[in-house]
């Protein structure tokens, strides 16, 4: 710069100090590496590029400037058009917010929060545009994961709610039919003892129907039992883990010890749901992979929360078979205690047994008492 136009400039202090504000501003740009932050001229054609632009987007300078825009988008909104929608929109609006896929320099796919505002000179002539890009892909994930979560939470309670109208069924309806069976057996028996003949070729017959109709209604029982006990609606959640108990160790000559005081909480009808099926899940998993001859369950208050522990003497977790976060046993238990407002933690070694913690928060799993300002 010659000696006079550097007079020139120090003689227009208001000039000098828009160039050193021009100057910082794009320092600043410059800088930001949490936002892609970028112009494009009146065709969408990249100008300049950021740190964030960089960091986001993964194209150096030299790779991406008079490149168009375009390049960002996925194939199937280039096809629709969009990057050239999102521009016409600018124009007419002077901004435009959209929020979508964006594509990497690598082919990776991130969600976008995006800004395009148009750049006018004093005239009102268009001189291109500004475009500022926010990664919120963690944000959209963790989004879909509750909704997701929210559909599991339904369709749990969905098939909970089959269920029990397949287990009433099972119980009033088919168990009536069987009970009636047997009544007209033993007429039919009554019948037969009248002619001495064809009561003694019949009667070990009718010993095996009776024997079969016995034991088709204790698995009918089981099953009903199985998909939801009468007893947990009637007699609450201890008799139903009680009974719950006693059929593991009798079907897999698994010894029990347990522990299960609940009378010192008002437990909610969705917290002993949740609490009977979570305790079903841990034996099955027990029965299915411990390899255990005694498993220990301990349920009771402990201050402000209440907590369930199941252990096994199994053995327990190896380093090369740790398990699955996607195990559909633990991961349903862990849906059942997230719903519940709980945490859960897995404790475990080789030879060392499996150790179930949850815990949850007592004002999560009681009762509610009612609103005396409800109206009735």
């Amino acid at each position: 710069m010659s000696d006079k136009a550097d007079a020139g400039l120090r003689g227009n202090p208001s000039r000098e100090d828009s160039i050193h504000t021009e100057e910082s501003f794009r320092l600043l740009v410059e800088a930001i590496d949490d936002y892609a932050i970028f112009m494009l001229d009146e065709s969408g054609n990249v100008v300049n590029w950021n740190a964030g632009a960089r960091k986001m987007k993964g194209y150096e300078v030299d790779q991406i400037v008079g490149r168009h825009f375009s390049v960002f988008y996925t194939p199937e909104d280039v096809t629709a058009g969009q990057p050239d929608l999102l521009l016409a929109a600018a124009v007419a609006q002077g901004r435009v917010v959209s929020e979508g896929w964006r594509v990497r320099k690598d082919g990776s796919k991130f969600w976008a929060n995006v800004v395009i505002t148009t750049i006018r000179a004093p005239s009102g002539d268009l001189h291109g545009f500004a475009k500022v890009t926010q990664d919120l892909t963690e944000r959209k994930r963790l989004e879909e994961f509750e909704q997701l979560r929210a559909l599991a939470a339904h369709i749990q309670a969905v098939r909970e709610e089959e269920q029990i109208r397949i287990a009433r069924e099972l119980h009033d309806d088919i168990g009536q039919q069987l009970t009636a069976l047997k009544m007209a057996l033993a007429d039919l028996e009554s019948v037969l003892r009248g002619n001495g003949a064809i009561a003694a070729r019949t009667s070990a017959h009718t010993a095996d129907m009776h024997h079969l109709i016995d034991a088709t209604v204790a698995s009918l029982r089981r099953i009903a039992a199985g998909l939801r006990p009468i007893m947990l609606e009637t007699l609450g959640l201890t008799p139903a883990l009680e009974w719950l108990i006693d059929d593991f160790m009798q079907r897999y000559d698994i010894a029990v010890e347990a522990r299960i005081e609940t009378d010192d909480m008002r437990l909610s009808e969705a917290a002993d749901e949740g609490l009977f099926h979570v305790v079903q899940e841990a034996l099955t998993n027990v029965a299915r992979h411990a390899h255990a001859d005694k498993v220990t369950i301990d349920l009771a208050r402990d201050g402000k929360t209440c907590v369930l522990r199941v252990a096994d003497n199994g053995r327990g977790m190896t380093p090369a078979a740790p398990p699955r976060p996607t195990s559909f046993g633990l991961l349903g238990m862990r849906e059942r205690v997230h719903h519940l407002n709980g945490a859960m933690s897995i404790d475990s070694a080789p030879g060392c047994g499996f150790r179930l913690t949850i815990i949850f928060p007592l004002d999560a799993v009681e009762r509610k008492p009612p609103d005396p300002d409800a109206v009735a």
